[in-house]
């Protein structure tokens, strides 16, 4: 079965996609990447969700209408990557606008862009709202990338080695797999999210992010700010924990430089927030004994984040996860191919033990296509491990 998996995550600047072919063979699953990119959002759409996400004030109309038009920007991404690449089905992630938590208890989520849109361009069935079922069972309905992470590296656990999974998008998600124990996984907090916002308040620069870490690069750390920062009650949260622009929004940086009466420049302020990163990852890390790291996500692409990473963390084996056949910037769209595999064919797609969800789930919920809708077998045996084969394009 050909899967198209599709994504916009918490730094909302684009839709990631990957179609990902998958055979069976026992309890191993083989999935060859036959093509994989990322379709940015327009510059208005992006404006007008960025203005939407916490602590903006919106209406239910706005809602609708982001709603309808990130459906169709997901349904022309789609449309696009299937002229690259047949699929049989779609399995769409969509944009998380609210992430509802209290302490350490989810109590909904909520992720726009109508799957009826891509239903309707493609005329593929569309798996969707991946997270509600966790949530319902007890969950944090995040992070669902473990189910990816789980068999990508059991290889490496079967050998002896504590390994971990580490997504750097707006927010850092870890998944840790030691020998002889269920997986766990969890939120640490901001990757990239304050850093964006940083950089996109400043009118006089040009981009929206740190561009090759160039900022940061220039900037001295203000170690009195990078203390405050690492005050946040959520860190010393015990996982399973879950977070995003709820926490760690546009306004978070500000508020925290009013209570400690500073304003750094730019580049001190980004030099700053990376190294806040940098710490948080690698206490994390840390904390988890990790014999090997495989990192992914955005953030990769940030060398002065991705070496301090490294250097914090000598004792420990940093790899992106391209050496594991899953590009750095398409994991996540792979994730969500495998979870909709999953999902058709009856097999739950939450990792209980990384959720806290009470029991496992089949996740999402099903938009027929314009054919007649005929669903898979579920398999006799449960795939164990996935092997990634070609990078596509």
């Amino acid at each position: 079965m050909r899967v198209l998996g599709m994504i916009s995550g918490t730094s909302h600047d684009g839709i990631d996609v990957a179609v990902v072919d998958f055979q069976q063979d026992g309890t191993t699953l083989h999935g060859t990447v036959t093509h994989h990119d990322t379709v940015p959002y327009s510059e208005q759409l992006r404006a007008d969700l960025v203005d939407a996400l916490p602590p903006g004030r919106v209406t239910a109309a706005d809602i609708c209408a982001l709603d309808t038009r990130i459906g169709q920007a997901f349904a022309d991404a789609a449309r696009t990557a299937l002229a690259a690449a047949p699929a049989d089905v779609v399995c769409t992630h969509g944009q998380t606008v609210y992430h509802w938590v209290e302490g350490t208890t989810a109590l909904g989520t909520l992720q726009l862009g109508q799957p009826a849109w891509i239903a309707e361009a493609t005329g593929l069935p569309v798996v969707s709202d991946l997270r509600s079922a966790d949530i319902a069972a007890g969950g944090q309905g995040a992070p669902l990338v473990p189910v990816l992470d789980r068999m990508l590296l059991a290889a490496g656990t079967e050998r002896g080695l504590t390994a971990g999974a580490l997504n750097l998008g707006g927010i850092s998600n870890i998944t840790v797999l030691a020998p002889g124990a269920e997986p766990v996984a969890w939120d640490i907090g901001p990757a990239n999210a304050l850093i964006d916002a940083a950089v996109a308040a400043d009118p006089a620069h040009p981009d929206s992010f740190d561009r090759d870490g160039l900022l940061a690069a220039s900037g001295r750390i203000d170690h009195p700010l990078l203390a405050a920062l690492l005050d946040e009650p959520y860190y010393d949260l015990a996982p399973p924990k879950s977070s995003g622009k709820e926490i760690f929004h546009a306004g978070y940086v500000d508020e925290v430089l009013r209570r400690i009466g500073a304003r750094p420049a730019l580049n001190d302020l980004v030099a700053t927030l990376t190294a806040l990163t940098v710490e948080t990852v690698a206490r994390t890390v840390e904390e988890a004994k990790l014999d090997v790291l495989y990192a992914s996500g955005g953030g990769v692409r940030n060398p002065v984040l991705l070496k301090g990473i490294t250097d914090r963390l000598p004792q420990v084996r940093v790899h992106t996860t391209d050496a594991l056949a899953a590009p750095s910037d398409a994991k996540e769209a792979i994730a969500f191919a495998l979870l909709g595999w999953k999902t058709l064919h009856g097999l739950p797609g939450n990792v209980p033990s990384c959720t806290g969800a009470d029991a496992e789930r089949v996740l999402g919920r099903l938009t027929p296509g314009t054919a007649p809708l005929a669903l898979p077998a579920t398999p006799a045996v449960r795939p164990r491990i996935l092997v990634l084969e070609g990078a596509g394009t």
